[in-house]
């Protein structure tokens, strides 16, 4: 049921990819809350993807960008204010690729040439999404930006590799200019740190059934879903969140505060 929390606002939803991607559920939950949408991702992405099935279904236009392009991210938020009329009220950054994960290296054998492509896409994206943002002056006073994340960036997950490091550039990145960006225009930005999702980004993780099915036995109210991350993202994107920023919140239903549960304990001892 909707509760109009984003009527009137305006949004960039960086990321998705097809229907199972969680900027895709996203999108979904935020145009059904009222806001109005630019869609955007890297140009191999909008020949992969599906993603104007998605702008038909939220009546958004796509905006292609490269986003570790300065011009491209220029030229994405010059259209998409264009096409608002004036500035934008909030962001999604959806937004990762590890050539290393998905090259199967593991890391203790980095290819470092990938690591810094993995890092400039997968963090410093964010910095050049606000860098741009800033000094176009185009996100409007007390506007709320999110990153999604993962709780790789503060535990050891072996098989994640590389983007445990990436993420956890991408929570500094957060933290750092949303201080800044909080000073200026009382702008949020926080991160979300959502359970393992099935979606195709997160499936190419070598061991991922394993570890979906084991996250659901460690969470006390078991794995949260994309549509379920979405409608989380909107309290963030609305005004009942205008004093929340510069964290890393947890959306994964109790995964990061439980030691163990009855339900792995029963699976050890079988």
């Amino acid at each position: 049921m909707p509760y109009n929390l984003l009527k009137g606002k305006k949004g960039i939803i960086f990321g998705a990819l097809d229907d199972k991607s969680i900027a895709w559920r996203t999108a979904l939950k935020c145009h059904e809350e009222g806001a109005q949408l630019v869609l955007s991702n890297a140009p191999v992405a909008l020949r992969m993807g599906e993603i104007n099935k998605l702008a038909e279904a939220v009546n958004a236009p796509v905006i292609g960008a490269d986003v570790t392009n300065m011009d491209d991210l220029k030229n994405l938020f010059e259209e998409s204010m264009k096409h608002f009329g004036g500035g934008i009220d909030f962001i999604l950054h959806s937004i990762g690729m590890s050539l290393n994960v998905r090259k199967g290296k593991t890391y203790t054998s980095l290819d470092y040439g990938f690591g810094q492509k993995t890092m400039d896409i997968s963090a410093m994206s964010l910095h050049r999404i606000l860098r741009t943002a800033w000094d176009l002056d185009a996100i409007n006073e007390g506007g709320s930006v999110v990153a999604l994340t993962y709780i790789a960036a503060q535990r050891v997950f072996p098989d994640y590799s590389e983007m445990a490091d990436a993420k956890a550039l991408l929570e500094s990145v957060t933290r750092s200019f949303g201080y800044h960006y909080g000073l200026r225009k009382k702008v949020r930005v926080n991160s979300v740190s959502q359970s393992p999702t099935r979606t195709t980004a997160g499936s190419g993780v070598k061991g991922f059934d394993g570890f979906i099915t084991y996250a659901e036995k460690m969470s006390p109210l078991g794995n949260a879903s994309g549509d379920e991350c979405g409608d989380y993202l909107v309290t963030l994107f609305s005004d009942l969140t205008k004093m929340v920023t510069m964290q890393n919140l947890f959306h994964d239903g109790g995964f990061s505060s439980t030691g163990v549960t009855e339900a792995v304990i029963n699976q050890m001892e079988k």
